[in-house]
């Protein structure tokens, strides 16, 4: 549906781009995530263990950029993972104010079994685009991001 904002072309065009980007990330978030449910995991806590799989143990405020959360909202998923004895935290031995988030043998169990899976869903939600295609929306997301840090 065309804008009804009566501004510019550019800005017109600048709306509809985002809000096509805006819907189209939020669709493909739901369906990329939606067989976490199973696993009692929410975003942010697959994101944290995915993190702490590749990256190995991580500070908290580390995990909060990797996985672009605040670190407010991050203290409450890494509360639930410990609880749920998925991670552990540490005192950094070297700045003790810093706490050290490593994955426990059950987090890094879980997440080995989850990960082919979720690469196997988002393998097939970008297979309504070629391959070209992919890689240059990758390309231009990561143009776009770039220019606004």
């Amino acid at each position: 549906m065309p804008s009804r904002y009566p501004g510019t072309q550019e800005e017109k065009r600048a709306l509809a781009a985002y809000v096509k980007l805006s819907r189209a990330a939020q669709a493909m978030e739901t369906a990329a995530h939606r067989h976490l449910a199973a696993h009692n995991l929410t975003i942010s806590q697959f994101g944290v263990l995915e993190a702490l799989l590749h990256l190995g143990p991580l500070s908290q405020r580390r995990l909060a950029e990797k996985i672009l959360r605040s670190s407010g909202n991050l203290t409450m998923v890494i509360d639930n993972l410990e609880r749920d004895g998925l991670v552990t935290r540490e005192r950094d031995p070297n700045d003790r104010r810093v706490m050290i988030v490593t994955l426990t043998a059950t987090g890094e169990s879980l997440i080995r079994n989850i990960l082919p899976t979720h690469v196997e869903g988002l393998t097939s939600l970008f297979s309504a685009l070629e391959p070209e295609e992919v890689q240059e929306l990758a390309y231009l997301t990561r143009k776009l991001g770039l220019s606004l840090k």
